[in-house]
């Protein structure tokens, strides 16, 4: 009897079963930037859960972001990184998603990009 209570103790204090997604951060702020400049940013991230995690894709809201992605599997414990290329050609003043699908009991995360492009002067 006093096994199986140590048995369902164990059970209900453990986690739930499979991969979890952890991004240090949701947002990546480039402040100012000048026309023409670098619009590359990293969202790092790690599996925080207990079976290994796959990226099944990575979705942007339109086509002046470009995200590239770990593709292998990730490892429980392991880190990978959501790599986004943001074209800084368009002046003004931006706010775009970037969709990261996987796996994870946390399945779908939104990531978010912002910022302001200011002109290019000319001298």
């Amino acid at each position: 009897m006093l096994a199986v209570f140590a048995t369902n103790a164990q059970t209900s204090n453990s986690k739930a079963a499979g991969p979890e997604i952890t991004f240090e951060s949701l947002e990546h702020d480039y402040g100012t930037i000048i026309q023409g400049g670098n619009g590359d940013c990293v969202f790092k991230f790690k599996n925080t859960g207990n079976e290994p995690l796959i990226l099944s894709d990575v979705r942007k809201s339109c086509g002046c972001t470009t995200p590239t992605w770990s593709k292998e599997p990730i490892l429980p414990g392991q880190k990978g990184e959501v790599k986004v290329g943001y074209n800084t050609n368009s002046v003004g003043t931006f706010s775009k998603t970037i969709t990261v699908l996987s796996n994870a009991s946390n399945a779908t995360v939104t990531l978010v990009i912002k910022g302001t492009v200011n002109a290019k002067t000319t001298e």
